[in-house]
């Protein structure tokens, strides 16, 4: 990339109108509950039912079940209490969560694709008083129900009769008609949040009870985050979004709240399986993904060209489109229309974070009519902390700071980019209370004058806008003494076309460190008869090419390639500490 004479990085910067934002600031979960109600009958889910048939709820009956669900709690004894809740991203799994808050409880999230044991573990370890759980898990917490558990109260949202056969078991359903026959009756409404900064949710870090750590949040932090992604997102109440990402991640919980202040319509993709032919069906404005999913997206496009004919001529569109927009004149709703037919027709933006996304992305989609905007958070803060203006993006970069926090850079040394690298560091609404029943995790979580410390690491230019450039736990350190971060290395080998995923480690050889490549290759890039060695020996001559651009430390020593995919995690992130 070039640079400016002081040695700065010049950063390619698309900027677009600012338009007003439609939004009402919210506080806590009842501030929600009441800006869902003046939604009224606009459409707030779309999903498929359990008979696989399209289903819509308003908003009215939204707030409705919440309160009905805030009710059932009370009359159980749940009010204050802590409540896990588990399964795919339903109408249900939302409603409980805010019903939860809103009666001052603790909503502990949990990842459905844990083993039985751990989840049973990790709640333990919290004591955690309810669950409530979707079909998926029936039958699954028999043990638990019938033996001694801190869980006094199990809820099945579909139960099997079985299910309902202990006296610690309580259908959803059931609850909710409780409730609903106390709010009818004058017995119950919703109340204002009493405390808004005390503990209101339950986070893991990981997904064992030997390594996980329990983030506690506040509706301070959480509603800060919202207010901030409602005021910093080009989302509105016009839009349609088609939820992707598994609900119990804080990053899809955020926005998804974000979105129903707004009054969006938030349509539920039923499978990943699915994905594409649900874009198809529900024509989603918006998308909120993580960079695996742009990834494969991308890939579908140029796939499809390949196999219809029209690759040259979506790359002439491209360098066309670019001339004309030089000139201020926009054509690629018509140039493009065809490509984008396969995510709907209608898809303009999305909001991209989880993991670094290769800035290639983000240039792409824009020549194509859509836009990628990045951003940066970690589970501590809620989670977001930067993101991209929609209205003045800088393409590799997360953007400043959102309104409810500010960011600072811990570090002295000036790194290639011409700016200070360091720790990136938070401060603001958004930062937890601390671990629960951690203190020695919580204390070394925080430096001496009060900032989060994100483990990530990054510089901040002139405009104050962030860029990430690897991980602290992550960095490989050469026998030289210089630092190398793995994702940058990464960032250049998915420019390969022949690399689908990769992982760069640090290997000892007798002094020197050596950088290794473990790379997945993307298959469909060779012909279906190629033998590994010749799949080895295009991907080694591309890397080739690769260290001729790089500089001596950074250039790789050797490849290693993968039969499979990468384990991730459940918001698909490469699990790194896994690849040796």
């Amino acid at each position: 990339m070039a640079k400016n004479n002081d040695g700065k990085k010049q950063i390619k910067a698309i900027t677009s109108p600012k338009t007003p934002r439609k939004y009402e600031r919210v506080m806590d979960a009842y501030d929600l509950c009441r800006i869902l109600a003046k939604h009224g009958d606009r459409t707030a889910f779309t999903y498929y039912n359990k008979n696989k048939q399209i289903y819509s709820i308003s908003y009215v009956r939204f707030y409705n079940r919440i309160v009905r669900t805030a009710a059932g709690l009370t009359k159980y004894g749940l009010a204050g209490k802590k409540v896990a809740i588990i399964g795919e991203t339903s109408v249900a799994w939302l409603a409980t969560y805010l019903a939860v808050l809103v009666t001052g409880g603790v909503a502990i999230p949990m990842d459905k694709e844990l083993e039985i044991n751990s989840i049973i573990g990790l709640l333990n370890s919290v004591d955690a008083d309810a669950i409530v759980y979707s079909d998926h898990f029936n039958g699954k917490f028999t043990d638990e129900i019938k033996e001694k558990s801190c869980i006094s109260t199990f809820i099945p949202v579909d139960p099997t009769d079985e299910e309902l056969a202990h006296s610690k078991t309580v259908a959803y359903r059931k609850l909710r008609a409780d409730g609903k026959a106390d709010v009818d009756a004058g017995r119950f409404s919703l109340s204002p949040v009493a405390d808004r900064e005390k503990m209101a949710e339950m986070l893991f870090t990981s997904g064992t009870t030997g390594t996980s750590k329990c983030v506690m949040l506040s509706q301070k932090n959480i509603f800060s985050v919202v207010t901030s992604a409602c005021e910093t997102v080009d989302f509105g109440p016009d839009d349609v979004i088609v939820s992707v990402l598994p609900i119990h991640h804080t990053y899809e919980l955020a926005v998804m709240l974000a979105e129903l202040d707004y009054g969006a319509q938030i349509c539920i993709n039923d499978s990943l399986t699915k994905v594409l032919k649900n874009f198809q069906l529900f024509k989603p404005t918006g998308l909120v993904l993580v960079p695996l999913f742009v990834y494969t997206m991308y890939k579908r496009i140029w796939a499809e060209a390949k196999k219809t004919g029209q690759e040259n001529k979506l790359k002439l569109g491209i360098n066309s489109s670019r001339a004309l927009r030089r000139m201020g004149i926009d054509k690629r709703e018509a140039l493009f229309g065809e490509v984008t037919k396969a995510f709907g027709g209608r898809l303009k933006k999305i909001i991209c974070g989880g993991a670094a996304l290769n800035p290639r992305m983000i240039e792409f989609f824009d020549d194509i009519g859509i836009s990628i905007y990045e951003g940066f958070g970690i589970t501590e803060c809620a989670p977001l902390t930067f993101v991209t203006p929609y209205y003045a993006r800088k393409i590799g970069s997360v953007g400043p700071a959102v309104p409810c926090c500010q960011g600072r850079i811990d570090g002295s040394g000036i790194g290639s980019h011409g700016y200070i690298e360091g720790e990136i560091q938070i401060k603001g609404d958004n930062v937890m209370l601390g671990y629960y029943n951690n203190s020695e995790a919580t204390e070394a979580a925080f430096t001496e004058d009060g900032w989060f410390r994100t483990g990530d690491m990054g510089y901040m230019d002139d405009d104050g806008y962030f860029y990430v450039t690897g991980r602290l736990k992550s960095v490989i350190v050469l026998e030289n003494g210089k630092n190398i971060f793995p994702e940058e290395i990464e960032e250049y080998l998915s420019n390969i076309e022949y690399v689908a995923e990769s992982v760069v480690v640090g290997r000892q050889c007798g002094s020197t460190v050596n950088l290794v490549a473990i790379v997945y290759p993307d298959l469909t890039k060779f012909s279906r008869d190629a033998t590994a060695n010749e799949i080895y020996a295009i991907v080694e001559k591309a890397v080739h090419q690769l260290n001729h651009k790089l500089p001596s430390h950074k250039q790789i020593k050797k490849i290693e390639i993968r039969e499979k995919e990468f384990e991730k995690t459940t918001s698909k992130k490469i699990k790194r500490h896994l690849v040796k």
